[in-house]
């Protein structure tokens, strides 16, 4: 079974457009330095954390993430 991963490099990209940072982005959200650690390393958080930033940057979940499917070793992409 092929692992998935979650990116966040859209949501980086968007802030980017946005002219705002992440430190911007944690207070406006409110979430800890621990979650924007966790966004960084590209690790799950939860839902509520995605829909705060969603609220804040006006988008939906698909403008900030994305699943990416892994094939492990021997599978056939």
């Amino acid at each position: 079974m092929p692992e998935l991963m979650i990116s966040y490099n859209k949501l980086w990209k968007l802030l980017i457009d946005k002219r705002m940072s992440q430190a911007d982005l944690r207070r406006a959200a409110e979430f800890t330095p621990q979650t924007l650690g966790r966004l960084r390393k590209d690790e799950i958080v939860s839902t509520q954390i995605l829909m705060k930033i969603c609220i804040c940057l006006e988008c939906g979940m698909d403008d900030i993430l994305d699943i990416i499917k892994i094939d492990g070793p021997g599978e056939a992409e």
